[in-house]
């Protein structure tokens, strides 16, 4: 492949972005495709591919580079980009960038530092330790290689709208191919990427994109028709609206959170959705959960985490987080799971879960939570752990309890 100034560039701005002015990869990338109309598929293929390769192998990369002051100078960025390239066999041009660029060395570096986890899996010391601590080294090296892998294209069947079947005829015909997956009754997966946002069928609601494993989450809380479910954490509403698909439009979902600006988007996207039967709520004070004590039939807690289990959607997180933020978020969550689990009704269901593959997030959550006052109202039914190694999917966590009547 032949590398286009405008095009290297691109890539060079958005990580200067995303390094330096801690702005989050997936608004950079949206934002680099569309600087240049004329840009064909395999240009902005590109633009996002690499960037995000870049940043998910930020400190191998650096490493290899010799890069070692941060923030990181531009001339130091290319540098990286120079790494990346030579590794992936790219030719590169006789531009001044690129002037010395040691491609054996690089190729030497590479391998010797690949014996190594931190640097070959791209990781923080305090994230590897954590890991280690938590899941064992076995299990952790499987799972961090496994975060590391490109995150694959889910769509979510709406079935207020359209069945499976009727979705993979017309995705097919806009040159989309899409697989079944067999434990996952709303799943198709893309055989090859595509952005499936531009298509009719996403316009008029047909499907959502939203990952295989997160899709579990409502299915776990055993929605039938009629019921009052409240949706507590639920930012834009990708699980409010696989809950109103389960709920057949029928019976009330309330879903809340604390920022306005992700409901708006939940009520654009319900809309979208032909779902009816949504009101949001911002959470504004303590009082917004009393008036909802034992009023739900099912409650969902998504609760807020580390998102260890979604590095291969968000690889820039890797260099957001930082360890006294997992110390923090535990503790939230268990304020968040003593307080919303007073909104189930006697005889009503709960699900707690998180994105994160970290026990001290998940299992040991809802085990402390069951000697609580408001835990010894609850009996544990099943959870499920996913680990991405496993499932090729995110890792997830999700836990079923039942208050007694």
């Amino acid at each position: 492949m032949r590398f286009h100034r405008n095009i290297s560039f691109a890539v060079i701005d958005g990580l200067m972005a995303i390094f330096n002015e801690g702005e989050y990869a997936d608004k950079v990338v949206a934002r680099a495709l569309k600087l240049d109309k004329r840009w064909g598929s395999n240009d902005r293929k590109f633009v996002a591919e690499t960037i995000y390769d870049i940043v998910r192998w930020k400190r191998l990369y650096a490493e290899i580079a010799e890069v070692k002051k941060f923030p990181i100078e531009r001339d130091n960025v290319w540098r990286m980009f120079a790494v990346w390239a030579t590794l992936k066999g790219y030719t590169l041009p006789d531009w001044k960038y690129f002037e010395g660029t040691p491609v054996r060395r690089i190729k030497g570096k590479f391998d010797e530092l690949s014996k190594d986890r931190k640097f070959k899996e791209s990781i923080p010391d305090w994230m590897d330790e954590i890991g280690v601590k938590e899941l064992g080294e076995e299990i952790w090296t499987k799972e961090i290689a496994a975060q590391n892998e490109q995150a694959k294209v889910i769509l979510r069947v709406n079935t207020l709208k359209t069945t499976k079947e009727k979705l993979q005829s017309i995705l097919l015909e806009s040159n989309i191919e899409t697989l079944t997956l067999k434990e996952y009754p709303s799943a198709l997966v893309l055989k090859e990427r595509a952005n499936v946002f531009l298509t009719n069928a996403f316009k008029d609601g047909l499907f959502e994109v939203q990952d295989a494993s997160s899709q579990l989450v409502a299915e776990l809380l055993d929605i039938k028709p009629g019921m009052r479910v409240v949706d507590t954490c639920a930012g834009a509403g990708g699980k409010s609206l696989h809950i109103a698909s389960l709920l057949e439009n029928k019976g009330q979902i309330i879903a809340m959170d604390l920022y306005e600006s992700k409901l708006k988007q939940l009520k654009q996207r319900a809309k979208r959705n032909g779902v009816h039967n949504i009101e949001t709520r911002v959470i504004e004070s303590t009082k917004t959960i009393k008036k909802l004590h034992e009023k739900a039939d099912r409650v969902l807690i998504d609760a807020p985490c580390s998102g260890l289990g979604v590095l291969k959607r968000n690889p820039d997180s890797k260099w957001k987080l930082q360890p006294e933020f997992i110390d923090n978020i535990r503790k939230v969550q268990a304020e968040v799971l003593e307080n919303y689990a007073k909104i189930v009704k006697p005889g009503g269901k709960l699900v707690y879960a998180t994105c994160s593959v970290l026990p001290s997030e998940n299992q040991e959550q809802v085990k402390k939570f069951l000697t609580t006052e408001t835990g010894k109202n609850f009996t544990f039914v099943v959870d499920k752990k996913v680990l991405a190694h496993e499932s090729g999917f995110d890792g997830f966590y999700m836990a079923l309890l039942e208050r007694k009547n």
